[in-house]
């Protein structure tokens, strides 16, 4: 004798019951396609929706470019934004750190894509990352072109997400930098960063988990920013007071520092038979480095190997030539540092201070990744 349940229809099972919302992915496409359109540049429009995002090289007004492409993420910064709601700007660290890598070999910033990853689509927080990459790519001047959404249910905890980017741009093939012109007695030249940027977040975690901080509260070092948000300020982009010098051929090469700190990415961009001398006591430590050096009893080879320590890009510069780049870049808004010279010696960079002497040698792998 068949139950009830025997005769039962066999459950129907649909894409949503498996915790994929197509409708929900598709109603985010439609929230963001306005953020995107106001990326658009000459080249690209900035439409969303296609199968791919295309760019007119002719119509951005190049002749004999180079393309020159660059992918990164933000890392566990990202775990900051969830888990104290500050997911508006964490979308410019992830075009920062993309087309930071590209301006430092010349190349001026295209185009960029995106990928969001999340278990559950939440579109409250997608829009905020989004409308964060938007404005970090008219920070550089850059188009939105196109992007992906990955609902991916079991593979992130409830309200986890991540990040991925990847943009391209284009140099004009005379105008590369290639660490070529870099000659001894060259001036190194820092522009200022706007805090932690993107690198080092898993030591800043680990600090705050084991201190105890209370991220919620006023910042020791600054009574008047909550200390997360001092934390969490957003990477600075160098790209467009940067361009102008590029193509007026003042800059002979310059390093974006991001991990490793200044000893292992200055020697990324120099020739062989050449050596960066850096003195640390030529700016001052921001408060919030100077607090997390406190806070961690950080030895100061490490610091200049893990943070950025206030310099969030380095320029190669002729020395008759440095006056001039400063005033240029202080008008752009730029916080501009003089902080050592290029000499001959083992390819590679050596970081002195008050509190000693560090280097490191040309043992940098040609696959670092960023």
């Amino acid at each position: 004798m068949n139950s009830k349940d025997d005769n039962a229809a066999p459950e129907s099972y649909t894409y949503a019951k498996a915790g994929v919302s197509i409708d929900a992915g598709n109603a985010l496409v439609k929230a963001i396609a306005p953020l995107a359109r106001a990326t658009a540049r000459p080249g690209a429009n900035a439409d969303l929706g296609g199968f791919g995002g295309f760019f007119d090289l002719k119509a951005a007004g190049y002749d004999d470019p180079l393309l020159v492409a660059a992918n990164d993420g933000v890392g566990t910064k990202v775990k900051l934004a969830i888990d104290y709601d500050r997911h508006d700007h964490i979308g410019i660290d992830l075009v920062a750190m993309c087309v930071n890598d590209l301006i430092v070999q010349g190349a001026e910033p295209l185009f960029f894509l995106d990928y969001f990853a999340t278990g559950k689509l939440e579109n409250g927080v997608a829009e905020r990352v989004v409308a964060g990459i938007a404005e970090g790519c008219k920070h550089a001047g850059c188009a939105l072109i196109g992007g992906e959404t990955a609902e991916m249910p079991g593979m992130y905890a409830a309200g986890d997400y991540d990040l991925a980017g990847f943009s391209v741009g284009a140099v004009e093939r005379d105008q590369v930098l290639k660490g070529d012109k870099v000659a001894a007695g060259n001036v190194l030249l820092g522009l200022a960063s706007s805090g932690v940027h993107s690198n080092g977040y898993s030591l800043v975690r680990r600090l705050a988990a084991d201190k105890g901080w209370k991220l919620d509260r006023p910042a020791l070092f600054d009574q008047e920013q909550i200390l997360v948000d001092a934390l969490i300020a957003p990477t600075r982009i160098y790209v467009k007071p940067l361009l102008p010098l590029i193509r007026a051929g003042k800059i002979n090469a310059m390093a974006h520092i991001t991990g490793g700190g200044l000893l292992e990415n200055l020697p990324r961009v120099l020739p062989e038979g050449l050596h960066a001398h850096v003195d640390a006591n030529s700016w001052e430590q921001p408060r919030l480095m100077a607090f997390l050096q406190a806070e961690g009893n950080i030895e100061p080879a490490e610091m200049a190997r893990t943070f950025n320590c206030g310099v969030g890009m380095v320029l190669a510069v002729a020395a008759d030539q440095a006056a001039d780049i400063t005033a240029e870049l202080e008008a752009a808004g730029e916080t501009v540092l003089t902080i050592g010279d290029i000499r001959e010696g083992q390819k590679g960079c050596t970081v002195s201070g008050g509190a000693g002497t560090w280097a490191a040698r040309s043992n940098w792998s040609e696959t670092h990744h960023g």
